[in-house]
């Protein structure tokens, strides 16, 4: 039965997560904002849903680490099993933002999150409150810096047809989303805590493993059927966008709505530096021996040690 749950859970939240994102775009065009606006920070947030539901959701049921596994194993999935994967069906380019200001502001927050846990062994409301506001300063120096750039580079994933949706169908959508996010996670979270005690491991390897890895397939689909196009797949700073999401908006905001307290120290003995060392491993691949590519040798490597992450955290 916990299988089903799960299994209905991630539906429900792709589900959920397409809506709120048609929902949102339309929206934002209703109230006239820009096309790199709701590029750069409306498609983000709204795409990061289902991982903050999940968050909020294990963290007003009292288990944090399902918060903490949730984040941490999204970060490590994107860039070890959608940033491989990828890699493997079609090289990728690196353009100068991604070590500039990408790389660097996601390595700050990684540390920052280290060092959070390790300090208090928990994230209270102040500390998730400082997240919100390092994520706000990320968005407002991202626009400036996008602003100088070319329209097109900042319209990828912005549908123009949805500036011509009506007002009734775009309430639809926002309940459709609503629903089917709130549903979803309860049933993941529910499934992912069954499944745990049926299977003996802990619910902190479920969320490092298959909820993540749940709550990534929407990128990685998109970013796969892109790739098998021969269209351009995936831009990695959005992916590191992506990452610094996951830390610093739903950890921050699950923290404000409730403390996230480490219950495990395996996410601070191990997880954690899984994800470090994921985040780290891509400057030099970056630049070594191919510079500004990430190729199939490359992307490869990065699935390999992704699919050895998975099989120790099962093994322990």
């Amino acid at each position: 039965m916990s299988i089903l749950y799960i299994f209905l859970g991630l539906v429900l939240l792709v589900v959920g997560g397409e809506f709120l994102v048609r929902s949102s775009v339309a929206l934002s065009f209703k109230l006239r904002l820009s096309k790199m606006v709701i590029g750069l920070t409306v498609v983000s947030f709204a795409t990061s849903a289902p991982e903050l539901l999940v968050s909020v959701q294990a963290a007003l049921d009292g288990f944090s680490d399902i918060s903490l596994g949730n984040v941490i194993g999204s970060n490590i999935a994107n860039i070890g099993l959608v940033l491989g994967i990828t890699a493997v069906i079609a090289p990728l380019a690196i353009d100068k933002d991604f070590y500039k200001f990408n790389w660097p502001v996601m390595m700050f927050l990684s540390v920052a999150l280290y060092f959070l846990l390790k300090s208090g062994e928990q994230i209270d409301r102040l500390e998730g409150l400082v997240l919100i506001v390092l994520l706000a300063l990320y968005l407002f120096i991202l626009l400036r810096r996008a602003k100088k750039a070319t329209e097109a580079k900042t319209l990828e994933g912005v549908d123009d047809a949805l500036s011509r949706v009506s007002n009734f169908k775009i309430i639809v959508w926002l309940i459709i989303g609503g629903v089917a996010l709130w549903g979803g996670s309860e049933l993941l979270v529910k499934g992912a805590v069954d499944l745990a005690t049926a299977l003996g491991v802990s619910e902190r390897v479920i969320a490092v493993t298959m909820i993540a890895v749940g709550t990534s397939v929407p990128e990685l689909a998109a970013s796969v059927i892109a790739a098998l196009k021969k269209e351009k797949a995936i831009s990695l700073g959005n992916l590191i966008g992506s990452n610094i999401f996951n830390i610093a908006s739903v950890l921050g905001i699950t923290a404000v709505i409730q403390p996230i307290v480490l219950k495990s120290q395996k996410v601070l003995t191990n997880d954690i530096f899984w994800m470090l060392s994921f985040a780290a491993i891509l400057i030099p691949l970056a630049f070594l021996p191919r510079r500004f590519e990430i190729g199939r040798i490359k992307g490869l490597f990065i699935f390999i040690a992704y699919a050895t992450f998975i099989g120790l955290a099962f093994l322990s």
